[in-house]
């Protein structure tokens, strides 16, 4: 038997078992699996069952638990702790409406995930208030343990050219990191003509709402015609969720609804919906619904596409930078002010990975040459939501694929030498506080191999 496997099935064995071999002080908890003490720090003590809890709450998160996490959720922990003592030693402080906010961001998730405030209480067995108040102290300790970790980094001396310069010239290239080929693209985008295409969605929308009405379900009609994948087997049942997760206009109409009900048509930046209220609880609702996306037609396409040709031919001919016209003509708000540069949303960056361009933008651009202007193409939004759009883009600047340089890939180095130094002062502040703390591990785990093996006074 493994050492991972050994440690599991202590884990599994019987109350009674475990009542015997634990000793006096070890009390039962969550019908039948003892709660004892399974390592000391200082004057902190870590039981059984906050390992258990965390087990639990990464199941409910979907994570998958294999033989090895309690091992590594009690590392974890154990390190922990020994931030947490030097933020009390500082006299760091987080205030009760900082708590109450991750408890309830975090509990929030848990119950969309299991499907509901009733499913919540099933799993953890005890009522939403008592996971409430578990939670608080919990979170409190982990907003506290962040804190000190990030007094710890913000003790990294900043890293200036020069020292980013070294670490290049001093690190092998196999450990440098590799730049994928990036794309610097201007756009100038035309969106189709969406009053007449909504104009049909609302028809059949207004249709299928009266038919509702008139007795036929709405389950049955929406595996028929709505176009959320997601949904649309189900009947068009969503599941209990949170009102967050929604866009506000869609969680509005639904929680105005009463059971049984349907709401009018509802516009997002998904489509148009038709919703049927199932249940509600507090915040929480489960709702069907009918998504049905505006479908744009030949004619759509040919009349934004001979607009763009014609910006395109006066672009081309010289007659008007590219600039410009997407200044005088996109209709996307977020590139026209400034020359139609496309921006990574997530980093702001205006170089572009493949792997983060719209798949029709990157069919397109991958034939282009450095400066062409591309022919009138069908693409999508750029929230990727599945919106039509339509546009040119210009080729300014293609970089290869390459191993990052101090003259072209700072920034991807400056963050490679802040990820190390951050790792190496965790590591070092570990390393001086276990030499002043008692740290004591209950034989329970000692088959685990931990990622700082030996470490732990045993």
């Amino acid at each position: 038997m493994s050492n991972n496997n050994r440690v599991l099935k202590i884990f599994i064995l019987c109350s009674a078992i475990l009542a015997a071999s634990f000793g006096a002080g070890a009390q039962v908890y969550n019908g039948g699996l003892v709660d004892k003490s399974v390592a000391t720090i200082g004057n902190d003590v870590i039981l059984l069952s906050d390992i258990e809890q965390e087990v639990q709450m990464m199941q409910a998160g979907g994570m998958v638990v294999d033989n090895s996490t309690r091992c590594q959720i009690l590392e974890n922990l154990v390190s922990s702790r020994l931030f947490l003592t030097q933020a009390r030693l500082d006299s760091l402080t987080v205030t009760d409406e900082q708590v109450k906010e991750q408890v309830t961001a975090r509990l929030d998730d848990i119950m969309n995930r299991l499907g509901g405030e009733k499913e919540t209480e099933e799993y953890f067995k005890k009522p939403i208030y008592k996971i409430k108040a578990d939670w608080t102290e919990m979170m409190r300790d982990q907003l506290l343990i962040q804190q000190m970790q990030q007094k710890v980094y913000t003790s990294i001396p900043k890293m200036t050219p020069a020292d980013v310069k070294r670490l290049c010239a001093e690190t092998p290239a196999e450990d440098l990191p590799v730049i994928p080929t990036q794309y610097r693209l201007r756009q100038i985008v035309v969106y189709p003509d969406k009053e007449s295409a909504s104009l049909v969605v609302k028809e059949r929308l207004l249709n299928l709402r009266e038919r509702v009405l008139a007795g036929e379900k709405f389950s049955a009609l929406a595996r028929m015609y709505s176009q959320d994948p997601g949904s649309a087997t189900r009947g068009g049942e969503l599941g209990m969720r949170s009102k967050t997760v929604y866009w506000p206009q869609f969680s509005d109409a639904a929680m105005s609804l009463k059971v049984g009900q349907v709401s009018q048509i509802v516009e997002t930046p998904d489509g148009f919906h038709i919703i049927q209220m199932i249940e509600k609880k507090g915040d929480m609702f489960n709702a069907r619904h009918i998504l049905i996306k505006p479908a744009y037609t030949a004619s759509d396409r040919n009349k934004a596409f001979a607009r763009l040709d014609s910006i395109r031919t006066e672009i081309v001919n010289g007659k008007i930078p590219f600039d410009m016209a997407a200044w005088l003509n996109s209709e996307d708000t977020k590139t026209r002010t400034n020359g139609g540069m496309m921006v990574d949303e997530y980093t702001g960056s205006s170089l572009l990975e493949k792997d983060r361009l719209n798949p029709a933008d990157f069919a397109v651009i991958k034939d282009m040459k450095v400066g062409d202007v591309s022919e009138p193409f069908e693409s999508r939004d750029t929230e990727g939501r599945g919106n039509t759009i339509y546009k040119i883009v210009r080729l300014d600047e293609e970089l290869p694929s390459h191993t990052a340089t101090f003259e072209t890939d700072y920034d991807a180095l400056v963050s490679m030498a802040n990820e190390k130094n951050a790792r190496q002062a965790i590591e070092d502040f570990v390393t001086e506080k276990k030499k002043t703390t008692h740290i004591k591990i209950d034989p329970l785990f000692e088959g685990c191999k931990f990622v700082s093996e030996n470490w732990i006074e045993k």
